[in-house]
């Protein structure tokens, strides 16, 4: 056998027992088995707890809006900040169309945010990504429905706007289907 052939095979062996060693430590010890099993039935309860919390939660607030926005023909939360990549078309191409159907929150002056609804709507169903632009859309006996434009506007940064326009055009429609513009007389 060849001297490349050797160390060619002699790798492999050395690389199969190497796995075989991170194998052997990332196994979970019998004693950690043992632990997991009898805590097991004292984490699922509060699992569970915390998720029908958390469900209670996102039910009261749906409810909340409905009865104190969308009874008054307030339907969307939209929140955007001071970027210069998004706010001139925001506010030129979005809020506009929006009107008093919705309740603007803008990211930059959130150090002087009071506690409000829009706040705690914002917090609860906002999420920790691409949350900024983003609008949610309450639709009464409907749960929210989200447009995070955040990935659209960087598309939209690199001349794809299509992406950006899609968007708007489906929140829009979504919005006018729920709550029509009023027409200025």
């Amino acid at each position: 056998m060849p001297s490349s052939e050797r160390e060619s095979a002699r790798s492999w062996r050395l690389k199969a027992a190497r796995l075989r060693a991170m194998r052997h430590e990332r196994a979970i010890p019998w004693w950690g088995w043992f632990i997991l099993l009898t805590l097991l039935p004292l984490v699922l309860p509060l699992v569970a707890l915390v998720l029908a919390l958390n469900l209670l939660a996102a039910l009261l607030l749906q409810v909340v809006v409905w009865l104190a926005w969308c009874s008054r023909g307030r339907c969307v939360l939209f929140v955007y900040s001071d970027s210069p990549l998004w706010r001139g078309y925001l506010e030129e191409h979005v809020l506009p169309q929006l009107g008093t159907r919705a309740v603007v929150l803008n990211w930059s002056d959130r150090q002087r945010w009071r506690l409000t609804l829009a706040v705690l709507l914002f917090r609860f169903f906002g999420g920790a990504y691409e949350f900024n632009p983003m609008a949610i859309v309450f639709q009464p006996f409907k749960w929210r429905r989200c447009f995070r434009f955040y990935r659209a506007f960087r598309d939209f940064k690199h001349r794809r706007p299509h992406t950006v326009e899609s968007i708007r055009r489906e929140l829009l429609q979504l919005v006018d289907a729920i709550s029509p513009p009023t027409r200025a007389a």
